[in-house]
C-alpha cells in the first residue's frame, strides 16, 4: 500500500511539473498571448536600431540630388548703391568750384550652366544611386539582425521563465525533503549527516533560483529593449519549416545571391568603380557658358539721370593641364579603395556561407538533442521514482535521492534549453541565407519602402522642408 502511494505521488508530481514546464515555455495561458509574429510586428514598428537606419537610407538618398546640382545651373544676383559728389574747380569768373552729386546705382543677374565637365556629373549621380542601393541593403540587414534579436529574446524569455519555475518547484520539493529527513532523524532511521546533506541541497536550489530569477530580469530587459513593450503572456513558438530550404547546399547558393551584406557591398564595389571615373574626368576639359545682365543708373561721366541696360553670353573651356599631381594621385587611391572594396566583398561572402552553415548545422541537429533530452528527463523521472521507494526501505540513502532529485531537475532544464534552441536556430537558418523578413514570415505589416522617399526627393529643385514636413 505504501508503495502504491508513493508512486501516484511521483506520477502526479511528474505530471504537475510537465504542467509547469508547457505552461512557462509555451505560454499556455491562451487568452490574449503575445504571438511571436505581433511582436515582431511591434519590433519591426518600434525599433530604434531600424528607425535610426531608415532615417540613414533617407539621408542618404539627398546624395543624388546634390550629385545631379552640377547639371543644374547656377543663378546669383547683385545690387549695389551709392552716393558720389564730384567737385569741379572753375575760374572766378565762372562762379567758383561747382559740386555735382549722384546716387549710381544697379542690379544685375549672372547664371551659370556647365555643359560638359568630363561625364564627373554623370558618374557621381551613378556612384550616389550605388551609394543610395547600398544603404537600402544596410537597412534590410539592421531588420533582419533585429527580428532574429526579437525570436531570441522572446525565447529567453519563455525559456527562463520555465527555468526558474522548475528551480522554484524543485526548492518546494526539497524543502518536502528536508521536512521528511528531520522527522526520520527525530525516530533514528537516519543520522545527522542526512540532514546536513538536505539542508545544503535545499539552500543550494534557493540560490540557483535567485540567479535563475536574476537571468529572466535580464531577458526581459532584453525583450523590452528589442520589442518596445513588456512581455506579458507570450505563447508557444514553432520551429520555423516551410520557408527554410531543403539542403544546406541549396541554403548557401541563395544566401550567395540575396544576403544583404554582400548585395550591399557589391554596390560598394559599383560605387568604388564609378568613383575612380569621376576622378579621372577632372583631366578633361570643362565647357561652361556665362550669361549677365545688368542694369546701372546715374553713372558718373554722364549726363543724369542716365541708365544702362547690358546683356551677354559668354562661353567658356578650361583645359586642365597640371595640377601638381593631386588628380593623378586621387585617381591611384581610388583604384586601391576600389580593390579593398572588393576583398571586403569576397570577405562577406565567407563569413555568411560560415554563417549558413553553422545556423543550418545547429537547425539540423536540434531534433535530435530534443529527442535525446526527452529520454533523460523519462530516464532521470523512473530513477528518482526508483530511489525514493528504495530509500524507504534503507537501500538508498539521502544523499541518494538528493542526487537523483539533481539530476531531474538539470535534465529538465536541457530540454527547456533544446526547444528554445530549435526554435532560434530555425530562425537563424532564415537570416543566415538572407531571407529573414516580416513579408517571408508572412506577419501582417506594411512593409517600409524607402522607394517612395527617393522618388519624392531625387527630383527636387528648391524647398528646405523634407518630404514629411520637417
Amino acid at each position: 500500500m505504501g508503495s502504491f502511494v508513493l508512486k501516484r505521488h511521483c506520477a502526479a508530481r511528474n505530471i504537475a511539473l510537465t504542467m509547469v514546464l508547457a505552461a512557462a515555455l509555451l505560454g499556455a495561458e491562451a487568452l490574449h498571448a503575445e504571438t511571436i509574429g505581433g511582436a515582431l510586428v511591434k519590433a519591426y514598428f518600434k525599433n530604434p536600431d531600424i528607425n535610426q537606419q531608415r532615417a540613414a537610407v533617407r539621408a542618404t538618398d539627398e546624395n543624388v540630388p546634390k550629385a545631379a546640382a552640377a547639371y543644374r545651373p547656377t543663378v546669383s544676383g547683385e545690387a549695389d548703391v551709392g552716393i558720389e559728389q564730384e567737385n569741379i574747380v572753375l575760374p572766378a569768373a565762372a562762379g567758383g568750384t561747382s559740386s555735382i552729386y549722384s546716387t549710381p546705382r544697379g542690379y544685375g543677374l549672372t547664371v551659370n550652366q556647365t555643359l560638359w565637365n568630363g561625364d564627373r556629373t554623370f558618374n557621381s549621380v551613378r556612384q550616389a544611386e550605388s551609394g543610395v542601393m547600398a544603404a537600402r541593403e544596410t537597412l534590410r540587414n539592421t531588420e533582419q539582425n533585429v527580428l532574429l534579436d526579437g525570436v531570441t529574446f522572446y525565447m529567453n524569455v519563455l525559456r527562463d521563465t520555465a527555468i526558474l519555475d522548475l528551480d522554484r518547484n524543485n526548492v518546494d520539493v526539497l524543502q518536502e525533503q528536508l521536512r521528511q529527513t528531520r522527522d526520520r532523524f527525530r525516530v533514528g532511521d537516519i543520522t545527522q549527516t542526512d540532514v546536513a546533506q538536505a539542508e545544503a541541497s535545499l539552500a543550494g536550489a534557493q540560490a540557483t533560483a535567485l540567479a535563475a530569477q536574476s537571468t529572466l530580469q535580464t531577458s526581459i530587459a532584453n525583450y523590452r529593449q528589442t520589442i518596445g513593450d513588456e512581455p506579458k503572456n507570450l505563447a508557444p513558438v514553432k520551429p520555423l519549416d516551410k520557408p527554410l530550404p531543403k539542403t544546406l547546399t541549396e541554403a548557401i547558393a541563395i544566401s550567395q545571391v540575396e544576403h544583404p551584406a554582400i548585395v550591399g557591398s557589391l554596390h560598394g564595389v559599383d560605387a568604388a568603380a564609378l568613383n575612380i571615373k569621376a576622378i579621372e574626368g577632372g583631366l578633361y576639359p570643362t565647357v561652361g557658358l556665362t550669361g549677365q545682365v545688368s542694369q546701372r543708373y546715374d553713372l558718373t561721366g554722364y549726363a543724369a539721370p542716365n541708365s544702362f541696360l547690358t546683356a551677354s553670353a559668354t562661353g567658356q573651356i578650361n583645359v586642365p593641364i597640371y595640377d601638381g599631381g593631386a588628380t593623378y594621385a586621387s585617381t591611384r587611391q581610388a583604384k586601391e579603395q576600389l580593390g579593398q572594396q572588393e576583398l571586403q566583398t569576397d570577405l562577406q561572402r565567407d563569413k555568411v556561407r560560415a554563417a549558413v552553415v553553422s545556423a543550418w548545422g545547429v537547425n539540423e541537429n536540434s531534433v535530435s538533442i530534443i529527442r535525446s533530452a526527452k529520454a533523460q528527463v523519462a530516464a532521470a523521472e523512473i530513477a528518482l521514482a526508483g530511489i525514493r521507494q528504495e530509500a524507504r526501505v534503507g537501500q538508498r540513502t539521502t544523499f541518494d535521492v538528493l542526487t537523483a532529485q539533481q539530476t531531474l531537475l538539470n535534465a529538465r532544464v536541457q530540454l527547456v534549453s533544446a526547444q528554445h534552441d530549435q526554435v532560434v536556430a530555425s530562425y537563424a537558418v532564415l537570416s543566415a541565407i538572407g531571407r529573414l523578413s516580416t513579408a517571408n514570415l508572412g506577419l501582417a505589416a506594411t512593409q517600409y519602402d524607402p522607394k517612395v522617399h527617393f522618388d519624392q526627393i531625387k527630383d527636387k529643385w528648391f524647398g528646405l522642408r523634407t518630404p514629411d514636413g520637417r
